[in-house]
């Protein structure tokens, strides 16, 4: 039988097992994902990080899953409480979602029941993971605007501006991996990798797809709808104890997602690295090993956001949407070109297929090489517009002066001086009577 067979002729209870098991997968690895991201940047930045809790600090994750539910809930007075208190549950719930279409592994035998380690397989798998990307965003949005602040509110409409312009690059950038493989199916996809990965085979759609799942995740450099610099906290600013927690979790179980499609993508999905894909008669792409190996690849995808993290700065907002609408999109259109033509050569049996990648790279590289190379367009100031810098930002005047603290205004001095001359007069008028 097929994969879908197999997962089709699954009994109740294994169902109900590999529910559970995706359930805890998030919790566990939002848990250890929090932790070790402490801990490597601690490293980074040459410091300790967590060290009371636990051995060396590594409880600290634990105590913190602990505390959360305890802690007071606050709830602004401006607030809509319904769209409150629901925010967080649709900001949650599509990112565990998504995981049910990952294959995690081959066919295994779990209490002597043939299956495979994945919980659904549709023929548009790829299409339910960026549908439930996308539906995480409204979480956000809605939170920011149901907290009755401004400052969430500019977190929620930057987050719904960012998953629109990565979104579209994101989905881009698989459309080359659709044309190879001929399916939306993400176990069809790990099948066809079985002649090699696309990471080299498709590099620039490998490379969008890496920026654009950072930005779709709003973690750093792309952290603008929590930018703590202007923002406080961004959308979750008003939100405290398990709220707040429900969207950490939604945060760190997207990071897995995108980590688990970019390796189901280009990657090879739960395939044995090639040394060992050659010892023993495929001995490690059959039974368990696949999931060790498809772990393994997911974490160097979460230690490569960490790295990002504790590396580069947060970019700046124009800068930011000029990455995704002038660089990556069309980028993206250039390459999914020169991948048809590509097919349509090979059909043709014109001109090699690594020919015309290599020449495909080179036209693509230097695209974006002239596009760096443009220059924007400058913007002519009024005279009654308060002078800016080059990012289009206003800046104080050069004679600006600090005030003196000890310095009063004068109408304080004259508020001052007008009950002493009123008291003075009374004593006068007194001492006039008195006589």
């Amino acid at each position: 039988m097929n994969r879908a067979q197999l997962l089709a002729d699954d009994p109740i209870w294994l169902i109900a097992i590999k529910c559970v098991v995706l359930l805890g997968f998030g919790a566990i690895a939002t848990t250890a994902m929090i932790i070790l991201e402490r801990k490597i940047v601690a490293r980074m930045q040459q410091r300790p990080g967590p060290n009371r809790v636990g051995p060396n600090g590594w409880f600290q994750s634990l105590a913190d899953a602990i505390k959360l539910p305890f802690k007071e809930q606050i709830i602004p007075d401006t607030a809509d409480r319904k769209v409150y208190f629901l925010a967080p549950v649709i900001a949650t719930i599509p990112a565990f979602l998504a995981l049910s279409v990952i294959p995690f592994g081959p066919e295994v035998s779990i209490f002597g029941e043939r299956t495979v380690l994945q919980l659904i397989d549709l023929p548009v798998g790829v299409l339910v993971v960026l549908a439930c990307s996308s539906m995480g965003v409204y979480g956000i949005v809605l939170a920011g605007w149901a907290s009755g602040s401004p400052y969430p509110l500019l977190g929620g409409l930057r987050s719904a501006a960012q998953v629109i312009s990565y979104e579209i690059a994101l989905g881009l950038s698989i459309v080359a991996v659709i044309l190879y493989t001929g399916s939306l199916s993400t176990g069809d996809i790990v099948d066809a990798q079985q002649t090699g990965w696309y990471f080299y085979l498709l590099i620039p759609s490998f490379l969008i797809f890496i920026i654009s799942m950072v930005g779709e995740t709003n973690r750093a450099p792309f952290d603008l709808p929590e930018a703590e610099s202007e923002l406080v906290g961004g959308f979750h600013t008003e939100y405290s104890s398990m709220k707040f927690a429900l969207f950490f979790l939604a945060e760190y179980v997207n990071m897995v997602i995108v980590s688990a499609m970019a390796t189901t993508l280009f990657l090879g999905g739960y395939m044995a690295p090639w040394p060992l894909s050659l010892i023993n008669d495929n001995m490690f792409n059959s039974g368990w090993w696949p999931l060790l190996w498809f772990l393994g690849k997911v974490w160097l995808f979460l230690f490569a956001f960490i790295w990002l993290r504790g590396t580069l700065p947060r970019m700046r907002y124009d800068q930011f949407m000029r990455l995704g609408w002038k660089i990556l999109v069309p980028a993206n259109l250039v390459w999914i070109v020169l991948v048809v033509a590509l097919r349509a050569f090979r059909n043709e049996e014109a001109i090699s297929a690594p020919t015309i990648l290599i020449a495909g790279g080179v036209v693509l590289v230097l695209l974006i090489g002239l596009s760096f190379l443009l220059p924007e367009r400058k913007v002519e100031l009024d005279d009654n517009r308060v002078p800016v810098t080059g990012g289009g930002y206003p800046i104080p005047p050069l004679d600006l002066r600090v005030p003196d603290k000890n310095a009063k205004p004068a109408r304080v001095r004259r508020s001052r001086r007008e009950p002493a001359a009123v008291a003075a007069g009374d004593k006068e008028s007194g001492a006039v009577e008195t006589q």
